[in-house]
């Protein structure tokens, strides 16, 4: 009986991100990291693309997915790897918006003009109204959006619960009124 649970440890029914990390941090075979991009290269590009243009969230996915490679060492299997790879990818976004000379802080909206041609009227209102939102209130939204409690999105960002859920409370009420003017 220890056997059969031995192996069935061996080989999970459904590789899990983390299961995939742990492996990849091990063997840095290929295929592993092939598979976690796979798994999670869309929500990562959609996440930073929601706090810059196309062209800057393409880099920065690039320079996470980087760095993912060069830090697996780093790497807990304890936390989940999907909130590591954005927990990276935010840290790279701000510093190559700070070096862009591009960086607001909380109280200044970002200007970002969002890449709309693929969406329809009322998905682009929205993603025109949560451009109009400070960086750290649209970055709660989204992370809230991509299904990470408030927990992990305090965790990604560096912050304490309570701000990310001030800052999730704000940025909704700021989309309300920004949806109530532009649909009355």
């Amino acid at each position: 009986m220890s056997l059969v649970l031995a192996l069935k440890n061996l080989f999970p029914a459904k590789a899990d991100n983390e299961w995939l990390m742990e492996q990849y941090r091990l063997t840095q075979e290929a295929r592993y990291i092939e598979l976690l991009y796979t798994e999670c290269g869309d929500d990562l590009y959609h996440y930073i693309l929601s706090q810059t243009d196309r062209q800057l969230a393409q880099e920065v996915c690039q320079l996470t997915w980087l760095r993912v490679i060069e830090r697996r060492n780093s790497y807990r299997s304890s936390g989940k790897f999907k909130g590591w790879l954005f927990a990276i990818a935010r840290n790279l976004l701000i510093d190559e918006l700070r070096r862009l000379q591009r960086w607001q802080y909380e109280d200044d909206a970002q200007l970002v003009q969002p890449e709309t041609g693929d969406l329809n009227a009322g998905t682009r209102s929205l993603t025109e109204a949560l451009q109009r939102l400070p960086f750290h209130q649209r970055e709660a939204i989204v992370l809230q959006q991509e299904g990470f409690s408030l927990q992990e999105i305090a965790a990604i960002a560096g912050e304490e619960t309570e701000t990310i859920k001030s800052r999730l409370r704000y940025g909704k009420s700021k989309l309300k009124k920004i949806w109530r003017v532009e649909h009355v």
